[in-house]
C-alpha cells in the first residue's frame, strides 16, 4: 500500500477531505451535474476515502493489514443491509472507527454503501448515503475512547447518529424535490421523517449494544497481536 510520508501533508488531507472536498463533491453533483451523472460523483467520493484512509497511515506494514481488517467490517456491513427493517451499519462502521481509525470508519461507511447499493439501486442518493454513514465513522473515530470506555456515551451517539444520517438524507430530499435548497422544505421533510428516523435511532443504539463486545474484543485482539 502506498504511503503519504509528509506529516504535514497527511494531516492537511485528514481534515480537508472529509470537511472540504467530498461535501463539496456531493453538493456539486447534486445541484450542478446532470444527476444521470451520479456514479462518477459516487466513485470520486470512494477515491477520496481511500486518500483519506492513506493519508492517516504512517506505516505501509500497517496500512496493508488495517485495509484487510476495513474490508472485512465493510463486508460484513454490506450483509446487514439485508437485514429487513433493522440495519446493523452504523454500529459496524462505528466499531471500525473506534477501533482501527476514524479514516478506517468512513471508508467503511462510504464503501459499504456503494457497494451494497449495487443490490439496492444506485443513484444520486447514493453519494448522500456515502456522506452520512462516512461521516458517522469519522466522527466515531475522533470520539473513540470515550466511546470504549461509556455504554451511556456510545448509546447516544447512535441515537445522534441516526438523527443526523437522516438529515443529511433530507437535504437530499429537497434538492432533489426542488432543484434548490429551501429552509421550509427541509424542515418539512425533517417532521415527515420522525417516525422513521426514531426507529433508525433506536435501531442503533441497539447494535452498537449488541455488536461492541463480540466484534470489538476481536478486533483488540487483532490490534495487540498484529499491530495494526
Amino acid at each position: 500500500m502506498t504511503v503519504i510520508k509528509n506529516r504535514a501533508v497527511r494531516t492537511v488531507l485528514r481534515y480537508a477531505i472529509p470537511f472540504g472536498a467530498i461535501p463539496a463533491l456531493v453538493i456539486l453533483g447534486a445541484t450542478v451535474f446532470d444527476e444521470k451523472r451520479y456514479l462518477i460523483i459516487s466513485f470520486g467520493v470512494a477515491l477520496a476515502a481511500i486518500v483519506l484512509f492513506m493519508a492517516g497511515i504512517e506505516k505501509k506494514n500497517i496500512g496493508s493489514r488495517r485495509m484487510v481488517l476495513v474490508a472485512v467490517m465493510t463486508a460484513l456491513a454490506v450483509i446487514g443491509r439485508f437485514i429487513p427493517l433493522f440495519k446493523p451499519i452504523t454500529a459496524i462502521c462505528v466499531m471500525a472507527a473506534i477501533y482501527l481509525g476514524a479514516e478506517s470508519g468512513f471508508l467503511c461507511g462510504a464503501l459499504s454503501v456503494l457497494i451494497s447499493n449495487i443490490y439496492f439501486g444506485q443513484g444520486p442518493w447514493t453519494p448522500f448515503q456515502m456522506l452520512g454513514f462516512g461521516m458517522i465513522g469519522l466522527i466515531a473515530g475522533y470520539l473513540c475512547e470515550p466511546l470504549k470506555k461509556s455504554r451511556a456515551l456510545l448509546i447516544g451517539y447512535g441515537v445522534l447518529a441516526g438523527i443526523a444520517y437522516s438529515m443529511i438524507m433530507d437535504v437530499w430530499t429537497v434538492l432533489w424535490y426542488n432543484g434548490t435548497f429551501s429552509p421550509d422544505l427541509y424542515l418539512a421533510a425533517i417532521i415527515s421523517a420522525l417516525p422513521f428516523t426514531a426507529l433508525y435511532a433506536v435501531s442503533n443504539a441497539g447494535f452498537l449494544i449488541l455488536l461492541k463486545k463480540p466484534i470489538g474484543d476481536k478486533l483488540e485482539r487483532i490490534k495487540q497481536k498484529y499491530g495494526v
